[in-house]
């Protein structure tokens, strides 16, 4: 990236408001329960809009990604957070080992299930990345007391497959499944159920020889 980054945001948040469409918003916000207002730019137009925007300007430099990530964060509309979980995804593979703080701070800050299953995808990555850091991080979310932080540890390795830490994974449902959190036990549910993919046999003995709740356990069973 060449720009300055406060140009470079600044270019970014111009052409974003351009697309806007008030239509689009209201319905939007009132989807997301009204936790934040939005532009009303659909998912489609935002990629198409960030890729053009990417395509003409470049990514982030990585020195300068916190910064960028950061400033869009603080943006009210919605958007501006997916768009910065893009580009951040863009650079995932190349985050430092000091990203871990980064990230942290982003997903217990303007938190919703729309930026924190999102985010979890570049946690996951970060974690391949720097397995050394998975246990103490681990342990410092899940006893943190934030279900933000939490529900990451449930499912920031659904995407690992055959390379999922199935005693993590257990270990942390049997710290968590007492939550009368809905994010937490659809979090427990939905770890479950895609670590069946390709443990099923391991999945029902676990559900079988655990109390679970309901909606847990109705959502790690429903491809059993």
């Amino acid at each position: 990236m060449k720009k300055d980054i406060i140009l470079y945001i600044n270019d970014l948040e111009e052409k974003m408001v351009a697309a806007a469409n008030p239509e689009n918003a209201a319905p939007m916000q009132q989807y997301m329960r009204n936790q934040f207002p939005f532009l009303g730019i659909k998912t489609p137009e935002r990629r198409d809009l960030v890729r053009e925007f990417v395509r003409t300007n470049g990514l982030p430099d990585v020195d300068n990604l916190e910064k960028c990530v950061d400033m869009l964060w603080k943006m009210p509309a919605r958007e501006f957070q997916y768009v910065a979980i893009e580009l951040l995804g863009k650079q995932a593979k190349k985050l430092p080992e000091e990203a871990i703080v980064w990230l942290e701070r982003w997903v217990t800050s303007r938190s919703w299930w729309d930026s924190v299953d999102v985010l979890v995808g570049v946690i996951g990555i970060y974690f391949e990345k720097y397995p050394h850091q998975i246990a103490a991080i681990n342990e410092r979310w899940i006893t943190s007391g934030n279900i933000w932080l939490q529900r990451c540890t449930l499912i920031f390795q659904l995407r690992y497959k055959q390379k999922t830490n199935q005693d993590l994974l257990f270990e942390n449902i049997r710290k968590l499944a007492s939550s009368k959190e809905f994010f937490i036990q659809k979090a427990i549910g939905w770890s479950l159920r895609q670590y069946a993919r390709v443990a099923p046999v391991a999945v029902q003995t676990f559900v079988d020889t655990h109390t679970l709740a309901p909606l847990s356990r109705r959502e790690a069973l429903k491809h059993l």
